[in-house]
């Protein structure tokens, strides 16, 4: 059974839904699965998973949430070389450019990407949902 973990901010709830949804469908897919805030993830240790889901909306001028999810962010991703990883979050405004950002920081610090990212606008609906559970599970 894989050890996989969800980390993720949220201020609407709109990248939490979408967090519960991906751990779902990673134990929909049989992993052993821990979700948590990105203050919670503050002293994670990548190794001890053998995947991680990361999620964060869209803020600002398209850049990850500053206060909580950026510093455990820069904290962890000079760890995750070979692990592998998914990203996801929600946006309600510009093009997904803060997700293109994200995913080339997560790819030169070496991690690997098991599937593209995941951006929705707005609050997931029943379709949007269903593809955060095929993430986890592509993932798990």
């Amino acid at each position: 059974m894989k050890k996989t973990a969800v980390i993720y901010w949220s201020g609407t709830g709109n990248t939490e839904a979408m967090a519960n949804a991906v751990a779902e469908g990673m134990k929909e897919a049989g992993a052993d699965v821990s979700v948590m805030t990105a203050t919670e993830a503050a002293s994670l240790d990548p190794s001890t998973y053998d995947g991680l889901a990361f999620g964060c909306p869209a803020m600002g001028s398209e850049v990850l949430e500053e206060s909580e999810f950026q510093p455990m962010w820069d904290d962890v991703k000079g760890k995750l070389s070979g692990k592998s990883i998914v990203l996801f979050g929600s946006y309600g405004w510009g093009t997904g450019e803060w997700m293109d950002y994200w995913k080339d920081d997560a790819v030169a610090s070496g991690a690997t990407l098991a599937a593209d990212p995941l951006i929705l606008n707005g609050s997931p609906d029943d379709a949007g949902l269903t593809q955060c559970k095929e993430l986890g599970k592509v993932l798990a």
